[in-house]
């Protein structure tokens, strides 16, 4: 196929993002402060005609540019999603970032960065590609970061994130370099081939690297330990794109590192996904229930549901990732919703962030504290909420696949966690009225009922999403 023509077919989503990325960098640089809200709308517009390219694509599936890329329907559920998430970041991001004094046209600039490199890591195809889109991602989300330099808070998050970011990042190319040196090909399909007998020790050892580094950018444990920091220190925007978009990415590179590089190997990589499933839901469940600020509580809420991502993966069926999608869909609600209602937590102009700031709410902002106990819900699995599709879709091929152990922590897990998502539905009905919030705006009010009216009535018609998430565990076996 011509080159042009598989930039037409299979890459315009991305090339759209690079061209936008490089007009809107022009028209900062003209413009000055006064291209702020011109580029950030203009990136939403960007983004959303990348999304659109998808929607609209012929979609056929086809590996191009000699094996580095893939665009089959796996790859395209996931940048839906994906490009979703961002385009929501940055509507949420626009009212906080000019209370805060930060609305530099670089932060939208940067958010299309990073999305550019989640697109490129969930269709890349061998090792190369795998690292060039995740460096270009994390390069942008170590700026995001600590986008508020004169916050020492935020600064503080942003060098943790890049130090350990960095140490990740070394082992997973020193992975990928073993698995090149044993295996003779960089190409997933090629090392599948080469490993569909015994596998050599080096292969074995490469691939524990490459899973240890992408468990990090997943934030699964014991490869968590800067999500609280970074979660709590990031302006609350920049913790909802690390919390959405960013993790969505990883989930689809490890889905399709393991499962397409690695089937022969299914018993060996199946011992460190279920050892990261357990671990991460034992931790996001108990060590979320000390937890004061409520954004260090959704990032140990988010460690927790990166566990029930690996139970789903664990099972290594078709069931297992058409689980994994539907998970992806409801997580990314549930975690944008809850943070566009972190953001109404304003008072006298300045965020607060303890759980104790919600007290009362029930009374002074009803619908405010209505859409956050569904979110509450939702997260802790309670039916008919979105969140409990999403876990039974997760335990069910666990189950299938013989893994009961696995499925009866993931069980308790979710109970032990439900005690700290309905002890914010108490303190927001039940406890003393905390000084009122500010009014917030249209834009994160509009955000927070759309996610939570998505999640309350998916069971309604849930056909779409379900033949969607079929289709694309399907492209991936």
């Amino acid at each position: 196929m011509p080159f042009f023509t598989q930039l037409a077919h299979h890459f315009l989503p991305e090339v759209i993002l690079a061209a936008g990325v490089l007009a809107l960098i022009l028209i900062g640089a003209w413009r000055g402060e006064r291209a702020n809200a011109l580029v950030s709308e203009s990136a939403v517009g960007v983004m959303g005609l990348a999304l659109l390219a998808i929607v609209l694509s012929s979609h056929s599936d086809a590996s191009v540019f000699d094996g580095a890329y893939v665009d089959d329907a796996f790859s395209r559920f996931v940048k839906v999603v994906t490009l979703v998430a961002s385009m929501v970041t940055i509507l949420l991001s626009t009212d906080f970032m000019r209370r805060a004094h930060l609305d530099k046209f670089e932060y939208p600039i940067l958010i299309l960065l990073a999305t550019l490199g989640m697109l490129l890591l969930i269709s890349a195809d061998n090792l190369i590609a795998l690292y060039l889109g995740l460096e270009l991602m994390s390069l942008a989300l170590y700026v995001v970061a600590a986008f508020a330099r004169d916050d020492v808070r935020a600064s503080e998050a942003g060098l943790k994130y890049f130090v350990l970011g960095a140490l990740s990042s070394g082992m997973m190319l020193y992975g990928a370099s073993l698995l090149y040196g044993f295996a003779g090909t960089i190409s997933f399909t090629g090392i599948a081939a080469v490993v569909s007998g015994s596998a050599p020790i080096g292969v074995v050892f490469g691939l524990v690297f490459v899973l240890a580094g992408l468990a990090f950018k997943m934030s699964a444990a014991p490869f968590h330990m800067w999500t609280p920091d970074v979660y709590e220190g990031a302006p609350t925007p920049v913790s909802a794109f690390f919390a959405s978009s960013a993790k969505v990415a990883a989930v689809a590179i490890m889905v399709r590192v393991t499962l397409t590089a690695f089937p022969a190997m299914t018993s060996q990589w199946r011992q460190i996904v279920v050892f990261l499933a357990i671990v991460s839901t034992l931790l996001g469940a108990f060590a979320a229930i000390g937890q004061t600020n409520i954004k260090r509580l959704m990032a140990y809420s988010s460690i927790g549901h990166m566990g029930f991502v690996l139970i789903g993966l664990a099972a290594a069926s078709e069931e297992g990732v058409r689980g994994i999608a539907i998970y992806l869909v409801m997580y990314s609600a549930m975690t944008l919703g809850a943070f566009a209602a972190i953001l109404t937590m304003r008072v006298d102009g300045k965020p607060v962030e303890n759980i104790s700031d919600l007290a009362g709410l029930s009374r002074s902002r009803s619908a405010t504290a209505f859409f956050l106990a569904m979110l509450m819900f939702s997260l802790a699995g309670i039916p008919p909420l979105g969140g409990f599709f999403a876990k039974y879709y997760v335990l069910l091929p666990a189950v299938q696949a013989g893994l009961y152990p696995l499925a009866v922590i993931g069980v308790l897990a979710s109970a032990v966690g439900a005690f700290y998502y309905l002890r914010i539905v108490k303190v927001m009905y039940f406890d003393e009225p905390a000084p009122v919030f500010d009014p917030s705006s249209r834009t994160v009010g509009g955000i927070l009922a759309l996610s939570t009216i998505f999640l309350l009535f998916f069971w309604v018609y849930p056909a779409p999403l379900m033949d969607a998430a079929s289709a694309a565990a399907k492209s991936l076996f």
